[in-house]
């Protein structure tokens, strides 16, 4: 027999792809071609695959050997196809017999010795191949815990072709993939450690409870980072879905704890000032490679310094924000990946860090007016809650009560709130409340009485507020009567919602 094909996954992002390896070998110069929209690391596979078949004592035949990866008008990436292309290879000169991999999918990159080495997006490739229908696959030894956590796949972990060629051949078993086990990961820092600052807990409080974005203003040692890097501990943990798209993405980059099983802990990024757009957005040669907004998915994408951030990495996250998703085109390709992030943006009130009306501020109004200008307008008007921390007082510092909230009294109302929304919005498809449209809010049943909402009918007129700025102040209200256990909001959750929004009011 001289064809045999295999099946495999690719990649597109974070969709993936049923993949025939087919390999075809006819008389003629001894060589290999490979087909089907390879990148550069699937092109050197052909070195790779020999030196593994031949070091793995099999026999590398003289013939000329074509390889082609149906469908061939899909762009492949990735050394993932190293294992198939092998097996369909050694499958095609009749000495290895392929009834064993019907219906099976094969991944895995191959060392020079025939070692078979993880590969990253392991996960979102076996979660493909579960959809289409395929119920067993073979990954890398290293990879096994990661692709156990999709149901109804039976996976076998391989650490070797020779091992792969002796399961074919001779019935030998594969391994079993190790139980999986939860990411170790401390309880990370608590609510309780922030001093002070009640309209800070509260911003952060109702943010978790209705998925809103945050800017936090003051000067040094306000409590803003302390305020963001807790936010994470007070949202609910990710049900099985969110769970696996978080765990794929993380898959994809390489970022996954060995053995681990999914990830339920929102995700936290807070990425360097010196950021650069694809480091923020995604990116990199050949197919883009998700970026921090993408890896914080379902979690917190914390700026802190925000001012200092370059005007083109703030820009490029303006419609990410807004569809909850980033799409990126480039020359080898175009990819999508999920984004729906909390985004956090802490800043200092001036160059020199002082607060308004310090005696020691040399800062001018102009500079001041300059220096927050660098976060634009319409970057701000998708930040829900924008509050300015007043200096700590040393009373507030030396505080010995011990009755502050902990990050858990917190998130038990958090967890309240968020299925309170769950239901409401569950006839509309919507889970929380950053996320429902306004239109919605705005037309029965759901318009509030004009008598709760004329303040926010005013600033609207007047111009102090943006039709965008209006829908999101709507909908911090009603995660603020989330969170008070009321079934909707009333005059007050309004005139708390404008303060968050605008910092004035009370």
């Amino acid at each position: 027999m001289s064809y045999a094909k295999v099946w495999c996954v690719g990649l597109v992002g974070v969709t993936g792809h049923l993949v025939e390896v087919e390999a075809y070998l006819a008389p003629g110069l001894p060589t290999m071609v490979l087909s089907g929209l390879p990148d550069t690391a699937l092109n050197e596979a052909r070195d790779r695959v020999r030196a593994a078949v031949v070091n793995s004592g099999q026999r590398w035949p003289n013939r000329r050997i074509t390889v082609n990866l149906l469908p061939a008008t899909l762009p492949k990436h990735g050394s993932a196809f190293d294992l198939a292309i092998a097996a369909a290879l050694l499958g095609g000169t009749g000495e290895l017999p392929l009834a064993p991999l019907d219906g099976v999918v094969v991944l895995g990159e191959l060392g020079l010795d025939g070692t078979v080495r993880p590969v990253r997006g392991t996960l979102p490739m076996v979660v493909a191949a579960a959809r289409a229908g395929v119920r067993r696959v073979i990954v890398p030894a290293g990879n096994a815990a990661e692709a156990a956590v999709v149901p109804g796949v039976s996976v076998r972990g391989v650490d070797s072709l020779h091992r792969l060629v002796a399961f074919i051949c001779d019935g030998k078993p594969l391994s079993e993939p190790p139980t999986p086990g939860a990411v170790a990961v401390d309880d990370g820092p608590d609510l309780a450690d922030v001093a002070g600052q009640q309209l800070g807990r509260r911003a952060v409080e109702v943010a978790a409870a209705g998925a809103h974005n945050v800017a936090l203003f003051g000067p040094p040692g306000a409590g803003k980072t302390m305020l963001a890097e807790r936010l994470p501990s007070i949202l609910p943990e990710l049900d099985d879905d969110a769970a696996l798209e978080v765990t794929s993405l993380h898959s994809i980059a390489g970022l996954l704890v060995a053995g681990a099983g999914l990830i339920r802990r929102p995700p936290f990024q807070a990425p360097h000032h010196t950021a650069t757009i694809p480091s923020l957005v995604g990116g990199g040669s050949g197919l883009a490679r998700p970026g921090a907004i993408s890896l914080a998915h379902r979690g917190v994408l914390f700026l802190d310094e925000a001012p200092e951030y370059g005007k083109g990495a703030l820009e490029a996250l303006r419609q990410p924000l807004e569809d909850g998703r980033v799409v990126l085109s480039r020359s080898g390709g175009g990819t999508e990946y999920p984004a729906r992030v909390q985004l956090v943006l802490a800043g200092n009130p001036c160059p020199c860090a002082r607060p308004a009306g310090d005696a020691y501020c040399e800062c001018t109004p102009l500079a001041r007016r300059r220096y927050l200008g660098r976060l634009s307008g319409p970057l701000l008007d998708r930040i829900d809650i924008r509050i300015t921390l007043t200096p700590l007082r040393a009373a507030e510092l030396l505080e010995t009560d011990l009755s502050t909230e902990s990050s858990a009294v917190v998130a038990e109302r958090v967890v309240k709130a968020r299925a309170a929304a769950t239901a409401r919005w569950a006839s509309i498809g919507r889970r929380v409340n950053a996320d429902v449209p306004g239109p919605i809010l705005r037309r029965p049943p759901w318009r509030l009485p004009a008598r709760d909402i004329a303040d926010l009918r005013h600033r609207l007129d007047t111009g102090t507020l943006s039709a965008r700025g209006f829908d999101r102040v709507l909908r911090l209200a009603w995660s603020i009567a989330d969170l008070d256990g009321r079934d909707r909001p009333v005059g007050g959750d309004v005139a708390e919602a404008v303060h968050l929004r605008t910092g004035e009011g009370s």
